[in-house]
């Protein structure tokens, strides 16, 4: 029988760094009133003796727990078959990690699941929570709210004022002190319709996201906004509701080409839709780009540069999103504040004060447009 290692403990610590206790306790536990070199001394005796501290009895000490929930309000079966949800908890997990921080994954496969979600976050598990694909009937912010857990959302939320962007990267007037990330949706879309509008194309046609999305209402705005300022006003048979799926995507376009058989374009409201598109215009013995181009919408490039013909479509930077979702709770965590100040130059666009961060968009032009 093999016998139990002993842990180095807090007093061997301070034996070997010839300094008390409480002077251990408040180094490990990140506490102030500790010299720099007794402090090195202590770092340089956890180091060689392998010291972990208890992480029960560090939380007692900082009332903190270094871990953060990261609550996706989608079915297991949706966020593990979308590139979209692994790029933006890489992330995510990326800048959790920098900072010693553990990510506890939490999914809503339906209604059910929001009570437990909850009941999670209101029994002092995690330091604070990241919540993203939200849709508009979700009951998991007032949940949230309740709990009283800190939160940073990814998109857009829709209470409160908000009315999507207005086409320059700003943020809707929603202020309650809702701190999100999102991308300028509505002005990615504007630059993506314009597109396809400057290479000569009248019949535009756009395959929705799911309209319960804010993400997917900003979308549809930005198209009707070039429409109506090419043509006067935008042919609603020309827009199909979709849910940012492939296999949506193939119904969407089978229906826009029952419908409107002379559709020169198609905006796609993301990359996985566009694929589904693109399967049945091939189908259907339609060219892309010839008869047909067809642009998408995240850049998810092992979805953009293997579709067939390789994708035009709007960069969004799903991975920074995250990050600096993370960045924003750990910033919030620390000194209280959840808003953040970019960095002169980073591009971003601040929202209303409270609100959180726009990131910018960008048109990658590949073959299908």
């Amino acid at each position: 029988m093999t016998e139990a290692v002993s842990r180095p403990t807090l007093e061997a610590v301070a034996a070997r760094a010839g300094v008390s206790r409480a002077t251990v306790s408040r180094v490990v536990n990140g506490g102030d009133g500790v010299r720099e070199p007794l402090a090195e001394r202590v770092r340089r005796a956890v180091e060689e003796l392998g010291y972990v501290p208890n992480q029960a009895a560090r939380s007692l000490v900082t009332r903190r727990h270094d871990a953060v929930a990261v609550v996706i309000a989608e079915p297991e079966s949706r966020v593990f078959a979308d590139p979209f949800f692994a790029l933006q908890l890489r992330g995510i997990s990326k800048e959790l990690t920098a900072h010693d921080n553990q990510l506890v994954l939490l999914l809503t496969e339906g209604r059910a699941d929001h009570a437990r979600v909850a009941r999670y976050l209101a029994g002092g598990h995690v330091d604070g929570a990241l919540v993203f694909s939200l849709h508009l009937d979700d009951p998991l912010p007032g949940l949230i709210r309740d709990a009283g857990v800190r939160t940073v959302f990814g998109g857009r939320p829709d209470w409160g004022e908000a009315s999507g962007t207005d086409g320059s990267g700003r943020a809707g007037a929603q202020d309650r002190g809702v701190v999100y990330v999102d991308c300028d949706n509505r002005g990615g879309a504007h630059t993506a319709v314009r597109h396809l509008v400057d290479l000569g194309r009248r019949r535009v046609a756009h395959i929705t996201g799911a309209l319960d999305q804010t993400s997917a209402v900003d979308r549809l705005d930005g198209y009707r906004d070039v429409m109506a300022d090419v043509l006067g006003e935008s042919d609603p048979r020309l827009v199909v509701e979709s849910d940012f799926t492939p296999a949506g995507g193939e119904r969407a376009m089978r229906e826009l080409l029952g419908r409107c058989p002379d559709v020169d374009a198609v905006f796609a409201a993301n990359d996985l839709t566009a694929l589904g598109a693109l399967r049945v215009l091939r189908e259907n013995g339609r060219r892309v780009p010839e008869d047909v181009a067809v642009v998408g919408f995240d850049d998810m490039v092992p979805v953009a540069e293997q579709t067939d013909p390789p994708l035009t479509t709007v960069r969004q930077d799903i991975e920074e999103m995250g990050r600096l979702m993370a960045r924003l709770l750990l910033r919030g965590l620390t000194d209280g504040r959840v808003r953040e100040h970019p960095p002169a130059g980073a591009g971003y666009a601040e929202g209303a004060p409270g609100s959180g961060v726009i990131l910018p968009t960008t048109l990658i032009r590949r073959a299908s447009a």
